[in-house]
């Protein structure tokens, strides 16, 4: 083994849920103190509120490692529409029109983030010109691309245009 995959090993446990685990018995915690919540399981201390208020700091990235954290962060992250739907409108400023027509379909506000979240980022990217004088398809970076419909791409090209 090399020095890297042995310091992954070390400074990464295996995910208690992949390793056919739950949480509490990951953390060699006994079923009495399990059901208590453990000791640093704020979600199970702390009053709904204040807990959706500590998730709301969170970044998407943040929110979505949190959600993979335990059942119990998952079933609170995954139900609470508010904490979603701030990132999705921050999405829309980029996709207004992608979003709105997911919402007009009935997803809920995480499926719309999900949907869009990288589609933001990479139409973001084009529009604000960071990629207006690649001299070829070859010169643009691994993650510049992303499928698009033709209103996208028409957009990016008025942009262009109009620069």
């Amino acid at each position: 083994k090399n020095l890297n995959s042995e310091r992954q090993n070390i400074m990464t446990p295996p995910h208690p849920e992949a390793a056919g685990m739950d949480a509490e018995h990951a953390a060699g915690r006994d079923s009495a103190e399990g059901r208590r919540g453990g000791l640093g399981d704020f979600v199970s201390a702390l009053p709904p509120e204040i807990t959706s208020r500590i998730f709301s700091g969170l970044d998407v990235e943040s929110l979505c490692h949190a959600s993979v954290t335990c059942k119990r962060w998952h079933r609170v992250i995954d139900s609470n529409e508010r904490l979603w739907r701030r990132h999705c409108l921050a999405v829309r400023a980029v996709c207004h029109r992608e979003i709105d027509c997911d919402r007009g379909n009935g997803y809920s506000w995480k499926i719309t983030l999900l949907r869009n979240y990288w589609k933001s980022k990479v139409k973001q990217e084009w529009l604000s010109g960071k990629y207006s004088n690649i001299p070829s398809q070859f010169s643009l970076p691994e993650k510049s691309m992303y499928p698009m419909d033709a209103d996208t791409w028409g957009e990016i090209l008025e942009a262009e245009l109009e620069r």
